[in-house]
């Protein structure tokens, strides 16, 4: 990673979030996925890759007096989401590990929710990044397969796992979520109107038995092209991403 950070404002400045210039930097997808978890003042969560903090920062910004446990494999990436949980005073354990491979402390622990953003590329058919800290927050190593198992095992009771991922992987989150969380939903994110969805966020629930369900896109932005300088959100994401206001599953 390039020793250049940016300091960056999220949620309108109630975030903020030192990251680098050149490597990964977090957009838009970290703090949709924080505001579609359905988390409860008290309760405790979990963080799969977290990078620099964008995710659990955003949320914890919205629901106080969370407990955050944050898991990231890039020792330069786990160090800035310790330096940015501390400055945006969040309460916030982060594990420099690999998810597949935990420490023993946090195989004994169980979390209300658990929260990821996976690496969205497979390296088999992809081209690694020039930036070594891209590459592997990009590129896929550790198989969804696992993200997902290792998220279940987490989980208390009826706890819930949420995954933000590329549309077209959405066959294989359900594949590997049904075998060991139920009451799967997917949220579709549709970028304009009359598009595919290119994004989904899938949502599962250690020992749910409620049916499938698929809902209605949210559309990100206003109109079905881009047709001027500026941003284009819609009123609903715009509330999401300056004001922290949720995005709950309907």
């Amino acid at each position: 990673m390039s020793a250049a950070l940016t300091q960056n404002d999220f949620l309108n400045g109630r975030v903020t979030l030192w990251q680098p210039k050149d490597g990964y930097r977090a957009g838009v997808d970290p703090v949709l996925l924080a505001a579609t978890i359905p988390a409860k003042p008290g309760q405790r969560i979990l963080e799969l890759g977290s990078g620099a903090g964008a995710a659990f920062l955003c949320l914890a910004a919205r629901v106080p007096d969370l407990t955050v446990h944050a898991v990231e494999l890039q020792p330069d990436y786990a160090a800035l989401a310790h330096r940015n949980a501390k400055e945006n005073g969040a309460d916030a354990t982060i594990w420099e590990a690999d998810l597949a491979a935990l420490p023993a402390e946090l195989r004994q622990m169980q979390f209300d929710h658990v929260l990821a953003n996976p690496p969205y590329f497979d390296r088999t058919a992809s081209t690694a990044a020039q930036d070594a800290g891209r590459d592997v927050a990009m590129g896929e190593d550790t198989p969804l397969r696992r993200w997902i198992e290792v998220a279940a095992k987490r989980l208390g009771p009826k706890g819930t796992a949420t995954f933000i991922h590329r549309a077209e992987r959405l066959p294989d989150l359900l594949s590997g979520m049904q075998d060991v969380l139920g009451s799967l939903q997917v949220l579709p994110l549709q970028a304009r109107a009359g598009r595919d969805a290119n994004l989904v966020l899938v949502r599962g629930v250690k020992g749910g038995r409620a049916a499938f369900r698929l809902h209605a896109p949210v559309r990100l932005h206003e109109g079905d092209k881009h047709t001027q300088d500026g941003e284009s959100y819609t009123a609903q994401v715009r509330a999401v991403l300056r004001d922290g206001a949720a995005l709950p599953f309907p």
